[in-house]
């Protein structure tokens, strides 16, 4: 290869099989890595679901959610891999949740202006109803609960 160009970049694709919840809320799974570089398909899996259920106005903000819960996953655990899920429990109700090995809960942190990480439970705290997390035989899960607008 000539030293002026460089390597195309490879594209990596990964088989990840979404599964659907057999009883209780509509929802769907999906396990894969638990790496920032998922936060990606993590928002167009998202995306879809909340679009297939006719809350398009939830899409974004559960989008934005969940990218900062794989984050907290991706850096804060040793985890080899993260379960990413998404549940209706109520018509107008998005829950989306990561679940991983680390026993550790996620603390709110204070950050300044100049500050460039620490601000992502802060984010999920101003665009959720409500968030949490809870221990897990295996580990934790990180969750939060977007509302929709109801209809009239």
């Amino acid at each position: 290869m000539p030293p002026d160009k460089s390597p195309e970049p490879i594209e990596v694709l990964m088989a990840v099989r979404t599964i659907p919840n057999a009883t209780g809320a509509p929802g769907y799974s999906v396990t894969m890595p638990c790496s920032i570089e998922n936060a990606a398909p993590v928002r167009r899996f998202v995306r879809e679901v909340a679009g297939a259920w006719g809350l398009d106005d939830l899409a974004d903000d559960t989008a934005l959610v969940v990218t900062e819960l794989v984050a907290n996953a991706a850096q804060h655990t040793k985890s080899p891999l993260m379960r990413v899920s998404i549940t209706r429990p109520d018509p107008d109700l998005i829950r989306v949740a990561v679940t991983d090995r680390s026993r550790t809960f996620p603390t709110m942190q204070s950050s300044s202006v100049t500050d460039e990480r620490g601000r992502g439970l802060a984010l999920i705290n101003a665009l959720t109803e409500r968030w949490g997390a809870e221990t897990r035989p295996w580990g934790k899960q990180v969750w939060g609960e977007l509302k929709g607008k109801t209809s009239a």
